[in-house]
């Protein structure tokens, strides 16, 4: 049995009566210069269709079957699309139109999978002769119900805190560009950080308006308000996902080998114990520090769980109490210790135990939750450090305008000194 294809190309189908009503029931373009309008959009759609592609694939394009599952490929994608997008977010204004739509647009896509993620509970059917019949209706899964609105209700403030910088009385300054600005509108404050490429953010001589200084405190409160709502909400999904196996079998066997002597004599004393005490006796000075930190109070966590139920596990009584008690108490004192560590560096990177658990995750559920709070928990950290730059450079513009004045105050004029430094209506009305 053989199968006749139709030759030809894509302008037949212009002189076929029967393709040329089908387009105008469907509204599908019928005449080249319609097809070349609506190219953009065309092009759009190979781009979501290479997407879904590799989703499917499990990002492996070979096609073997050697991909990751489903949960890390649609954890990845949403990734990626967060870096697309707001990647190059180096200036508080305004997302451009096109990342925003696009932003938008594919997040849908991606999100929709949770509309399919159900649970089946069981509820009573009325029949038509007035009995009622037991029967499973499906409703969505409690965690995709209750925590995907809230992530795109924070996703919808950050926007439009993004947005509510539209006009503003700051502007910015690429660092090619500091001399020149610096000759023309007064002293400059380039970056002294490791971020010394990005544009340096630029204010008036006497620096903001109390107005717009106002609105950036406000918008910088909002902001830290979503990060802390996104944290929460990715370190709940997070202690929800299960532990990988080989997590657990890389872990040492005891909590002296995994903390180090120093950390491990400051959570095991015998005296009162401070967590925030125990922080100032750590280096803390950078991020690698910080996370080493955390990688290691968090393994001790689960070496002292994993005793403490082999101590529950024991026959003889005395051992549960004696051993069990103080792994409990050991393992508090790491949970705490790594509270107060995350919350003293909000924006310390994963833990290698979470990156395990989003590596080796299979709940697609989760895997959307996790990623999508985390990309506008960065989203929401970006945002504070830029109005934080702003809000810097102001004070350094007002620090600069007083000393000046100060300079031009006469030796023999205090009464001067006093009116112009201190502000109060006695001294005004003097």
């Amino acid at each position: 049995m053989s199968m006749r294809l139709r030759s030809g190309n894509l302008d037949d189908r212009y002189d076929d009566p029967e393709a040329d009503s089908l387009g105008k029931k469907f509204c599908f373009p019928t005449q080249p210069e319609d097809v070349k309008l609506m190219l953009p959009e065309l092009q759009k759609l190979e781009m979501m269709k290479e997407k879904f592609a590799k989703l499917l694939l499990g990002e492996d394009m070979s096609g073997s079957g050697k991909g990751v599952c489903t949960a890390v490929a649609i954890s990845n994608a949403i990734t990626n699309l967060y870096a697309t997008a707001f990647g190059q977010l180096y200036r508080l204004e305004p997302l451009k139109l096109g990342k925003r739509l696009m932003w938008k647009r594919e997040m849908e896509c991606l999100l929709s999978v949770c509309d399919y993620i159900v649970d089946f509970v069981p509820s009573w059917q009325e029949l038509p002769d007035g009995r009622k019949q037991e029967v499973m209706t499906s409703h969505l899964r409690s965690d995709v119900r209750m925590n995907l609105p809230a992530l795109q209700k924070l996703d919808n403030m950050l926007l439009g805190i993004l947005d509510s910088f539209g006009n503003t009385e700051f502007w910015y300054v690429d660092q090619g560009s500091l001399s020149s600005d610096a000759d023309n509108f007064g002293q400059m404050t380039p970056r002294q950080d490791e971020k010394w490429w990005l544009p340096t953010p630029r204010v008036p001589p006497r620096g903001l308006s109390d107005k717009s200084r106002k609105h950036l405190l406000q918008k910088r409160d909002s902001a830290s308000q979503i990060l802390k709502a996104a944290v929460a909400n990715n370190s709940s999904i997070l202690e929800e996902m299960e532990v990988p196996e080989s997590y657990m079998e890389t872990l040492p066997k005891t909590g002296k080998a995994t903390l180090g002597e120093t950390l491990y004599k400051h959570i095991t004393s015998p005296e009162h114990f401070y967590p925030e005490d125990v922080l100032d006796c750590l280096d803390l000075s950078t991020e690698y520090n910080a996370l080493d930190i955390a990688d290691k109070v968090e393994a001790s966590i689960y070496v002292w769980t994993r005793k403490g139920v082999l101590a529950h596990s024991k026959s003889s009584w005395d051992l549960v109490t004696a051993d069990g008690g103080k792994m409990d108490m050991l393992t508090d004192r790491a949970k705490s210790l790594l509270l107060c560590l995350k919350q003293r560096c909000p924006g310390l990177s994963q833990t290698s135990l979470d990156t395990a658990k989003i590596q080796y995750n299979k709940d697609v559920g989760q895997a959307v939750l996790e990623s999508y709070s985390r990309v506008l928990e960065g989203l929401a950290y970006n945002v504070v450090s830029l109005i934080d730059d702003v809000l810097r450079a102001d004070e350094v513009a007002k620090e600069s305008t007083a000393t000046k004045l100060f300079k031009t105050i006469p030796s023999d004029s205090p009464r001067i000194f006093e009116v112009r430094l201190v502000h109060s209506p006695q001294d005004s009305l003097a």
